[in-house]
């Protein structure tokens, strides 16, 4: 199905786990360069499902030029049932062009359909970017994740 003019997307699959593990290490190793990320693989391993749908994009020359994945958790504070965003990649040469933009639309027509009340994901503080794009799809922030290295 066409996403956007010149993508298509199509619904990722359990067969998936090793190309989303790729983007996922892609997402990682744009914040650290030098640090391996190979362990996400067990995050993928354990988590993908028919419950955590994940969305492929290709173009014309490229099989995968972006992904989301998403699924659901529980709001801490009203304890509904929402959906979660746990990845949202878009190949750097790709990006610009609407395909975050209509992937995140995409998670919002599944949420509904779902019955979530919310959405929520995590942004790290240095994508102005995504920050910005999710500020226009009317996201607000609600909390701030905080850590602290220990020796």
């Amino acid at each position: 199905m066409e996403l956007i003019s010149g993508y298509q997307v199509r619904a990722g699959s359990s067969l998936d786990r090793a190309l989303l593990a790729k983007f996922m290490q892609k997402t990682y190793q744009e914040l650290a360069p030098k640090q391996d990320f190979s362990h996400l693989a067990l995050t993928v391993e354990q988590y993908l499902s028919r419950e955590t749908p994940l969305w492929w994009v290709s173009s014309d020359s490229d099989a995968a030029v972006a992904c989301v994945w998403a699924g659901n958790a529980i709001d801490q504070i009203t304890s509904d049932r929402i959906a979660h965003i746990f990845l949202l990649y878009v190949n750097p040469e790709h990006r610009r062009k609407g395909i975050a933009r209509a992937l995140m639309n995409q998670v919002e027509t599944w949420a509904i359909t779902k019955g979530f009340p919310a959405i929520e994901l995590q942004v790290f503080q240095t994508n102005d970017f995504a920050k910005n794009l999710y500020n226009q799809l009317g996201y607000q922030t609600r909390s701030l994740s905080m850590v602290k290295p220990l020796k």
